[in-house]
Protein backbone atom coordinates (compact mmCIF):
# COMPACT_ATOMS: atom_id res chain seq x y z
CA UNK A 1 0.00 0.00 0.00
CA UNK A 2 2.51 2.46 1.16
CA UNK A 3 4.87 1.56 -2.40
CA UNK A 4 1.98 2.09 -4.35
CA UNK A 5 1.31 5.41 -3.06
CA UNK A 6 4.85 6.78 -3.26
CA UNK A 7 4.63 5.06 -6.78
CA UNK A 8 1.90 7.02 -7.27
CA UNK A 9 3.29 10.35 -6.14
CA UNK A 10 6.62 9.73 -8.39
CA UNK A 11 4.07 9.39 -11.57
CA UNK A 12 2.58 12.81 -10.63
CA UNK A 13 5.11 14.77 -10.08
CA UNK A 14 7.01 13.21 -13.20
CA UNK A 15 3.78 14.26 -15.29
CA UNK A 16 4.03 18.07 -14.10
CA UNK A 17 7.46 17.99 -14.25
CA UNK A 18 7.23 17.15 -18.01
CA UNK A 19 3.64 19.11 -18.45
CA UNK A 20 6.07 22.27 -17.40
CA UNK A 21 8.88 21.72 -19.66
CA UNK A 22 6.36 21.05 -22.65
CA UNK A 23 4.94 24.37 -21.51
CA UNK A 24 7.86 26.04 -21.46
CA UNK A 25 9.05 25.30 -24.36
CA UNK A 26 5.83 26.27 -25.88
CA UNK A 27 6.05 29.49 -24.87
CA UNK A 28 5.40 32.29 -27.87
CA UNK A 29 8.18 34.57 -28.60
CA UNK A 30 7.81 38.04 -28.99
CA UNK A 31 9.36 40.18 -31.73
CA UNK A 32 10.09 43.93 -33.04
CA UNK A 33 10.98 44.74 -36.11
CA UNK A 34 12.45 48.10 -36.18
CA UNK A 35 12.90 49.62 -40.00
CA UNK A 36 14.99 52.90 -40.02
CA UNK A 37 13.97 55.34 -42.65
CA UNK A 38 17.30 57.07 -44.05
CA UNK A 39 18.41 59.51 -46.88
CA UNK A 40 21.49 58.56 -47.46
CA UNK A 41 24.66 56.62 -47.64
CA UNK A 42 25.97 59.07 -44.56
CA UNK A 43 23.21 58.02 -42.19
CA UNK A 44 23.00 54.25 -43.57
CA UNK A 45 27.20 54.28 -42.75
CA UNK A 46 25.95 55.54 -39.43
CA UNK A 47 23.23 53.40 -38.22
CA UNK A 48 25.20 50.56 -39.52
CA UNK A 49 28.28 51.40 -37.40
CA UNK A 50 25.88 51.88 -34.35
CA UNK A 51 23.94 48.54 -35.21
CA UNK A 52 27.44 46.63 -35.39
CA UNK A 53 28.84 47.99 -32.69
CA UNK A 54 26.85 48.97 -29.82
CA UNK A 55 23.31 47.61 -30.12
CA UNK A 56 23.85 44.08 -31.13
CA UNK A 57 27.15 43.16 -28.57
CA UNK A 58 24.98 45.55 -25.89
CA UNK A 59 21.92 42.50 -27.20
CA UNK A 60 24.80 40.16 -26.90
CA UNK A 61 25.35 40.86 -23.62
CA UNK A 62 21.67 40.68 -21.97
CA UNK A 63 21.64 37.43 -23.60
CA UNK A 64 19.13 38.28 -26.52
CA UNK A 65 20.87 36.82 -29.54
CA UNK A 66 19.69 35.69 -33.38
CA UNK A 67 18.89 39.38 -34.25
CA UNK A 68 18.69 39.78 -37.87
CA UNK A 69 19.78 42.89 -39.47
CA UNK A 70 18.64 43.29 -43.49
CA UNK A 71 18.47 45.97 -46.57
CA UNK A 72 16.38 45.95 -48.96
CA UNK A 73 17.53 44.58 -52.42
CA UNK A 74 18.12 47.09 -54.73
CA UNK A 75 18.47 49.87 -51.43
CA UNK A 76 20.68 52.06 -52.97
CA UNK A 77 18.65 52.72 -55.90
CA UNK A 78 15.74 54.33 -53.95
CA UNK A 79 15.06 57.59 -51.57
CA UNK A 80 14.20 56.01 -48.83
CA UNK A 81 17.21 53.31 -48.12
CA UNK A 82 15.84 51.20 -45.11
CA UNK A 83 17.67 49.28 -42.62
CA UNK A 84 15.46 45.87 -40.88
CA UNK A 85 16.28 45.20 -37.39
CA UNK A 86 14.25 41.82 -36.09
CA UNK A 87 15.03 41.52 -32.34
CA UNK A 88 13.63 38.38 -30.81
CA UNK A 89 12.65 38.49 -26.88
CA UNK A 90 11.28 35.96 -24.25
CA UNK A 91 8.85 38.32 -23.11
CA UNK A 92 6.88 41.68 -23.58
CA UNK A 93 8.36 42.73 -20.42
CA UNK A 94 12.02 41.67 -21.66
CA UNK A 95 10.38 43.86 -25.14
CA UNK A 96 9.25 46.69 -22.79
CA UNK A 97 12.12 46.80 -20.32
CA UNK A 98 15.24 47.17 -22.72
CA UNK A 99 15.59 50.86 -23.38
CA UNK A 100 16.01 51.47 -19.09
CA UNK A 101 18.45 48.45 -19.38
CA UNK A 102 20.01 50.15 -22.65
CA UNK A 103 20.49 53.28 -20.57
CA UNK A 104 22.32 51.69 -18.13
CA UNK A 105 24.70 49.91 -20.35
CA UNK A 106 27.92 52.22 -20.21
CA UNK A 107 29.46 50.12 -22.70
CA UNK A 108 26.73 50.77 -24.67
CA UNK A 109 26.97 54.56 -24.64
CA UNK A 110 30.45 54.65 -25.08
CA UNK A 111 30.63 52.57 -28.46
CA UNK A 112 27.56 53.78 -29.63
CA UNK A 113 28.12 57.88 -29.08
CA UNK A 114 28.27 59.26 -32.47
CA UNK A 115 24.51 57.91 -32.86
CA UNK A 116 22.91 58.25 -29.79
CA UNK A 117 24.72 62.03 -28.68
CA UNK A 118 23.74 62.95 -32.66
CA UNK A 119 22.24 66.72 -33.02
CA UNK A 120 19.17 68.36 -34.29
CA UNK A 121 21.16 69.15 -37.36
CA UNK A 122 23.31 66.18 -38.15
CA UNK A 123 20.14 63.31 -37.63
CA UNK A 124 21.51 59.74 -38.38
CA UNK A 125 17.71 59.06 -39.57
CA UNK A 126 14.73 60.18 -41.05
CA UNK A 127 12.37 58.01 -38.74
CA UNK A 128 12.36 54.73 -37.03
CA UNK A 129 9.35 52.52 -37.20
CA UNK A 130 8.64 50.19 -34.68
CA UNK A 131 6.48 46.64 -35.01
CA UNK A 132 5.82 44.51 -32.30
CA UNK A 133 4.39 41.01 -32.89
CA UNK A 134 3.63 37.72 -31.55
CA UNK A 135 4.67 34.39 -32.44
CA UNK A 136 2.40 32.03 -34.57
CA UNK A 137 1.42 28.57 -31.76
CA UNK A 138 3.09 26.67 -34.42
CA UNK A 139 6.53 28.36 -34.50
CA UNK A 140 6.80 29.93 -31.01
CA UNK A 141 10.14 30.82 -31.43
CA UNK A 142 12.62 32.34 -33.97
CA UNK A 143 14.53 29.45 -35.83
CA UNK A 144 17.95 30.76 -37.57
CA UNK A 145 17.43 29.41 -40.88
CA UNK A 146 20.22 26.01 -42.27
CA UNK A 147 21.37 27.36 -45.19
CA UNK A 148 24.42 26.29 -46.71
CA UNK A 149 25.49 29.03 -48.67
CA UNK A 150 27.17 32.22 -47.80
CA UNK A 151 25.52 34.97 -46.20
CA UNK A 152 26.07 37.45 -49.06
CA UNK A 153 24.38 35.33 -51.29
CA UNK A 154 20.94 34.60 -49.37
CA UNK A 155 17.46 36.48 -50.02
CA UNK A 156 15.01 37.06 -47.12
CA UNK A 157 11.65 37.19 -48.06
CA UNK A 158 9.46 39.78 -45.60
CA UNK A 159 5.78 39.18 -45.99
CA UNK A 160 2.94 41.27 -44.47
CA UNK A 161 -1.28 39.89 -44.83
CA UNK A 162 -3.46 42.73 -44.28
CA UNK A 163 -7.01 41.84 -42.96
CA UNK A 164 -10.11 43.75 -44.01
CA UNK A 165 -11.90 43.25 -40.34
CA UNK A 166 -10.60 41.90 -37.14
CA UNK A 167 -12.85 38.85 -37.49
CA UNK A 168 -12.13 38.20 -40.88
CA UNK A 169 -7.68 38.31 -39.88
CA UNK A 170 -8.44 35.30 -37.42
CA UNK A 171 -8.78 33.26 -40.23
CA UNK A 172 -5.93 33.96 -41.88
CA UNK A 173 -3.96 32.75 -38.47
CA UNK A 174 -6.01 29.79 -38.40
CA UNK A 175 -4.97 29.01 -41.69
CA UNK A 176 -1.47 28.74 -40.82
CA UNK A 177 -1.74 26.75 -37.34
CA UNK A 178 -4.53 24.61 -37.59
CA UNK A 179 -4.38 24.91 -41.51
CA UNK A 180 -1.77 23.68 -41.88
CA UNK A 181 0.01 26.75 -44.11
CA UNK A 182 3.29 26.85 -41.87
CA UNK A 183 3.51 22.56 -42.68
CA UNK A 184 3.38 22.99 -45.65
CA UNK A 185 6.14 25.67 -46.11
CA UNK A 186 8.26 23.40 -43.43
CA UNK A 187 7.61 20.36 -46.41
CA UNK A 188 8.75 22.89 -48.89
CA UNK A 189 12.00 24.14 -47.14
CA UNK A 190 10.99 27.71 -47.09
CA UNK A 191 13.27 28.20 -43.86
CA UNK A 192 11.15 30.16 -42.11
CA UNK A 193 12.66 32.78 -39.44
CA UNK A 194 9.31 33.66 -37.33
CA UNK A 195 5.61 33.91 -37.99
CA UNK A 196 3.91 36.12 -35.74
CA UNK A 197 0.58 38.73 -35.59
CA UNK A 198 1.10 41.96 -35.08
CA UNK A 199 0.25 43.63 -31.96
CA UNK A 200 0.95 47.15 -32.00
CA UNK A 201 1.71 48.96 -35.92
CA UNK A 202 0.53 50.94 -38.72
CA UNK A 203 -0.98 48.19 -40.63
CA UNK A 204 -3.63 46.38 -38.80
CA UNK A 205 -4.66 43.96 -39.13
CA UNK A 206 -2.10 42.19 -40.03
CA UNK A 207 0.58 39.12 -40.02
CA UNK A 208 3.80 38.93 -40.97
CA UNK A 209 6.40 36.07 -41.77
CA UNK A 210 9.73 35.86 -42.93
CA UNK A 211 11.10 32.92 -45.46
CA UNK A 212 14.69 32.08 -46.50
CA UNK A 213 16.60 31.36 -49.40
CA UNK A 214 20.18 30.78 -51.01
CA UNK A 215 19.66 32.79 -53.83
CA UNK A 216 16.95 34.72 -56.06
CA UNK A 217 16.38 31.52 -58.43
CA UNK A 218 16.27 29.47 -55.28
CA UNK A 219 13.52 31.82 -54.31
CA UNK A 220 11.53 31.86 -57.12
CA UNK A 221 11.51 27.99 -57.64
CA UNK A 222 10.53 27.42 -53.94
CA UNK A 223 7.11 29.83 -55.08
CA UNK A 224 6.20 27.64 -57.83
CA UNK A 225 6.84 24.75 -56.36
CA UNK A 226 4.41 26.21 -53.44
CA UNK A 227 1.45 27.30 -55.83
CA UNK A 228 1.45 24.53 -57.78
CA UNK A 229 1.03 22.10 -54.84
CA UNK A 230 -1.47 19.99 -54.71
CA UNK A 231 -2.03 20.51 -50.73
CA UNK A 232 -1.71 24.22 -51.02
CA UNK A 233 -4.52 24.10 -54.00
CA UNK A 234 -6.71 22.08 -51.36
CA UNK A 235 -6.10 24.62 -48.66
CA UNK A 236 -6.34 28.05 -50.53
CA UNK A 237 -9.52 26.74 -51.91
CA UNK A 238 -11.49 26.01 -49.12
CA UNK A 239 -14.16 28.36 -48.57
CA UNK A 240 -13.73 29.56 -44.89
CA UNK A 241 -10.33 31.17 -46.03
CA UNK A 242 -11.39 33.07 -48.70
CA UNK A 243 -11.41 36.76 -48.81
CA UNK A 244 -8.82 36.74 -45.88
CA UNK A 245 -6.14 38.72 -47.14
CA UNK A 246 -7.04 42.53 -48.38
CA UNK A 247 -3.55 43.45 -48.81
CA UNK A 248 -0.15 42.06 -49.19
CA UNK A 249 3.40 43.73 -49.13
CA UNK A 250 6.31 41.67 -49.91
CA UNK A 251 10.09 42.83 -49.45
CA UNK A 252 13.03 41.23 -50.91
CA UNK A 253 15.87 41.83 -48.53
CA UNK A 254 19.87 40.93 -48.10
CA UNK A 255 21.25 40.30 -45.06
CA UNK A 256 23.79 43.28 -43.39
CA UNK A 257 27.72 41.38 -43.45
CA UNK A 258 27.02 41.76 -39.39
CA UNK A 259 23.64 40.23 -39.45
CA UNK A 260 23.09 37.44 -36.86
CA UNK A 261 20.46 35.39 -38.91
Amino acid sequence: MKRNLVLSVIIALTSVLCYNSFSQSKKLSFYELKVYHLKDKSQENVVDDYLKNAFLPALQRKGIKSVGVFKPVGNDTTQDRRIYVLIPFKSANEFADLPESLDKDLTYNSTGKTYLEATHNNVPYKRIESILLKAFANMPNLQVPKLKNGMQNRVYELRSYEGPTEKIYTKKVHMFNQGGEIDLFTRMGFNAVFYGSVLSGSKKPNLMYMTTFEDMPSRDAHWKTFVDDAGWKKLSGMEYYKNTVSHKNIVLLNPAEYSGI
